[in-house]
């Protein structure tokens, strides 16, 4: 079932995705050479925390973090570590946060230091197909153009997305219908109305699309061991066009 939101309800949203967005933004600082990815952990949760919310993450389905941090080859859902950063690395966080009732869900794929142009094209592409998908959304536009249209971006630069995880709608529950992959047809699948809030997430392959999951039960890796990226946004639709609820601002300003 899908749900569409009132005002009142899209405005505890964006007050979420609010203090999520600015979570990035203070957690971008710990994303350097020679930081664990599970001090970058607490150090988020803490934040969440002090600012009235409450990972989305953290105990669901029994995951014991506040971040997924994916490095390199692990495409998402990779549990914090004593891994330490490296210069080249490429570092996908993915975050949630629960508040008044309401879930917002966002990820970003970090640069560190220097890495070969392809890895910068592969995380610029990924970010840009989300964006692109982002600008077709409004009320009638069917998902399949949506994932029509990431796709064949991604592809068009010789990358792949992923088909074992898809994006979602979201609210009182992390994940609610419908489902938002990141491929598909044209002219196909569920038409969008104004007020159904969804997460769109492009998982996005330097290699081929396949994928498998590690030994953790969470931390999924491209089975040819080349790099991923993945971007992410929370958005309402409107009539027109889509309110983009999260935001990039506090990780780019001055970055």
């Amino acid at each position: 079932m899908v749900f569409i939101k009132t005002e009142d309800e899209i405005k505890l949203m964006r007050e979420g995705a609010e203090i999520l967005s600015q979570t990035f933004g203070f957690i971008k600082n710990f994303i350097k050479p020679g930081v664990t990815t599970m001090t970058i952990d607490k150090e988020a949760e803490n934040f969440i925390i002090k600012h009235g919310a409450i990972p989305s993450f953290k105990g669901y389905q029994n995951y014991p973090a506040t971040l997924c941090i994916s490095v390199n080859n692990q495409v998402v859902h990779g549990i914090p570590s004593n891994y330490a950063i490296r210069n080249g690395d490429i570092v996908s966080v993915d975050c949630g946060v629960y508040y008044k009732g309401y879930h917002s869900d966002m990820a970003y794929t970090f640069v560190v230091g220097e890495v070969p142009p392809i890895l910068q094209k592969l995380v610029s592409v990924t970010k840009e197909a989300l964006y692109l998908g982002i600008s077709k959304i409004k009320e009638g536009l069917r998902l399949g153009d949506l994932g029509y249209t990431i796709q064949t971006y991604v592809e068009s630069h010789g990358f792949s997305v992923v088909r074992d995880l898809v994006g979602h709608g979201i609210g009182c529950s992390l994940h609610e219908a419908p489902q938002v992959p990141n491929y598909g047809t044209k002219n196909k699948g569920l038409i969008l109305k104004e007020g159904m809030t969804l997460a769109v997430e492009p998982m996005v392959n330097m290699g081929k699309k396949n994928v498998f999951i590690g030994q953790d039960g969470w931390t999924v890796f491209t089975k040819d061991g080349l790099p991923s990226a993945h971007f992410e946004h929370t958005l309402v639709v409107r009539k027109n066009k889509a309110e983009i609820l999260t935001s990039y601002k506090y990780i780019e300003d001055n970055y």
